[in-house]
């Protein structure tokens, strides 16, 4: 018989840790996004660690900043940010208020609510694909700027929240380097997922863009 997954909300002293010891312990818990269209959670399966000021591959490497205020702000909130002037990423802020460290979801498997998903993301090709990878994870969630700063831990209603779940068995979870990080830190093995998991998105080094002649 397979385990019914603890729906408790998880509290905001989960996140009041160092990201590093927050950013494994979120896999196999689950995420909730409320929406008007309805609910959809989501097993997380995949995510990376920044560690603000001590991490050149963080946001909050050079300082505060308009764009990454809510790194700085109390664990539990959701910081959201714009890349490539196309795409959504999240992330959980963790860590000491001033710290800037936070989690970023990476991959999941949709568990409730994959037809609302699936309209979000007509371009999967099944459903192990609808949040395989930070952005089409936002994407299949409904995740925009308007959610920045977002109190995961809120009572009451949220339209996002992490409940308890089944957090994945340390035999299951593997860390390497993260996707895309280039310079000094390239070298931190601060990503973390589910072994052989499908959803899981594949591994890329960073590749400098080219510059047009």
């Amino acid at each position: 018989m397979i385990a019914t997954p603890d729906r408790t909300p998880l509290p905001r002293n989960f996140f009041d840790r160092p990201v590093l010891e927050v950013a494994p312990d979120l896999l196999g818990r689950i995420l909730v996004r409320s929406t008007p269209d309805g609910p959809i959670a989501l097993r997380l399966t995949e995510v990376e660690a920044y560690d603000g000021q001590n991490d050149p591959g963080s946001h909050a490497f050079r300082g505060r900043t308009a764009r990454n205020e809510v790194m700085f702000g109390a664990p539990g909130h959701v910081y959201v940010y714009f890349t490539y002037g196309m795409w959504f990423c999240m992330n959980l802020v963790c860590g000491p208020e001033g710290r800037a460290s936070a989690v970023l979801l990476r991959a999941g498997e949709i568990v409730e609510g994959a037809e609302l998903a699936r309209s979000r993301r007509l371009t999967a090709r099944n459903d192990k694909e609808l949040a395989k990878g930070p952005a089409r994870l936002a994407t299949a969630l409904g995740v925009d700027r308007a959610l920045n700063g977002t109190d995961a831990c809120a009572s009451g209603d949220t339209p996002l929240r992490i409940l308890t779940g089944t957090r994945a068995a340390s035999a299951q979870v593997r860390n390497g380097p993260r996707t895309g990080v280039s310079g000094e830190g390239a070298v931190h093995p601060w990503r973390y997922w589910v072994d052989n998991d499908p959803t899981v998105s594949p591994y890329r080094a960073h590749v400098p863009r080219r510059r047009r002649s």
